[in-house]
């Protein structure tokens, strides 16, 4: 991997927090500033695959503001008094499908990608760096993490979310959470926030990567399928980022695989509730293909650091059976990059950029 690479920070270097821009950053002494500290976010997960507990993980979740902005007192009535009610069974159903030896997908892949990180700052260099994993909903949680880096010693921390495209309904709900966290504490803590990096060089290689890898153990489809997570409508009506960033992760893939257009597609899933969600949904893309007696699809998920309930189930059960359904044959899912060598190395990479040595 090159020593640089656009890493899509906005560089405010007067303030604390940087935003994305497509523009490279300068060269710079390698190493980090002293007393940094990294917080990495993923969104969350249960406890347990039972319904007592994701009905607390789903409380939290969708009590947030930046997921739901229907106004307060007539969505705590829909959440508790139908929400809660129906949906938890349901999710419970559906985790217990994945739940490991270890605990959530989520959590164990998350825990992998804090873990190798860690493994290898410390491995550049004596000291080490800090490394701590939280979770916006759920455990561990982010002030659990903020206390383990403060308490290694962290005066600044670089908060990294494991989202690679911007959205109000995840990074920037980290962003306000963490802002408010570190606003309650006796000791001045420094913020670095990373907030997204859906067309660095790094990401986009580690990507293509996986799905090579894929193709040259498993062999190749006939058509490659590029499923993001939706988000409604109305949110990217009203000016967030996410959809055009989507594209543009999606178009960099084809291009570094060398795809034709007709080889591949761009998909939103995960849709939830009445209301227009990004379109085309995967579930109707899979759909079709079924019926266009497709006889082998792979499906990668370029949106979701480490797989999950929405990769593991969704796509690579759920959709593997509604394109057998529909006439289609075997639907081939290509892991989420999770813990892999060049998925670490680009996220020390992207880390180093904005907080090294001098920062």
């Amino acid at each position: 991997m090159q020593d640089t690479f656009p890493v899509l920070l906005r560089a405010a270097r007067s303030g604390p927090d940087f935003m994305p821009t497509s523009q490279s950053l300068p060269s710079y002494e390698h190493g980090f500033a002293e007393n940094l500290g990294i917080l990495l976010v993923n969104l969350g997960t249960p406890d347990a695959p039972t319904p007592s507990a994701v009905r607390r993980y789903l409380a939290e979740f969708l009590w947030d503001p930046h997921v739901i902005d229907i106004a307060r007192p007539l969505w705590w009535l829909m959440l508790h008094g139908y929400i809660l009610r129906i949906r938890p069974a349901r999710s419970a159903r559906a985790y217990s499908r994945i739940w490991t030896d270890e605990g959530s997908p989520l959590l164990v892949n998350s825990s992998a990608i804090a873990e190798s990180l860690r493994a290898l700052l410390d491995s550049q260099g004596p000291g080490g760096v800090p490394v701590a994993l939280g979770m916006s909903y759920g455990r561990p949680s982010l002030s659990a993490a903020i206390d383990e880096l403060e308490q290694a010693g962290a005066r600044q921390i670089v908060v990294l979310p494991l989202y690679p495209q911007y959205s109000t309904t995840t990074t920037a709900s980290v962003r306000d959470a963490v802002s408010t966290l570190l606003s309650k504490r006796h000791r001045a803590l420094a913020m670095h926030f990373i907030s997204d990096y859906h067309d660095a060089p790094g990401y986009i290689a580690a990507l293509a990567n996986s799905v090579r890898d894929h193709w040259d153990q498993h062999g190749r489809s006939a058509h490659l399928l590029l499923s993001f997570h939706g988000i409604p409508e109305r949110t990217v009506a009203n000016g967030d980022p996410y959809q055009s960033q989507c594209v543009q992760t999606a178009k960099l893939l084809a291009q570094a695989l060398q795809l034709r257009d007709d080889e591949w597609t761009l998909s939103f899933q995960s849709r939830v509730g009445g209301a227009e969600w990004l379109r085309p949904y995967t579930d109707d893309v899979i759909r079709d293909l079924g019926n266009n007696n497709i006889r082998s699809l792979d499906v990668v998920c370029p949106g979701f650091a480490a797989d999950c309930l929405e990769t593991l189930e969704e796509i690579a059960m759920q959709n593997a059976e509604l394109l057998s359904q529909s006439g289609g044959g075997n639907l081939n899912y290509i892991p989420a990059l999770n813990a892999r060598a060049d998925h670490i190395e680009f996220l020390s990479r992207l880390v180093e950029q904005l907080a090294g040595a001098g920062a």
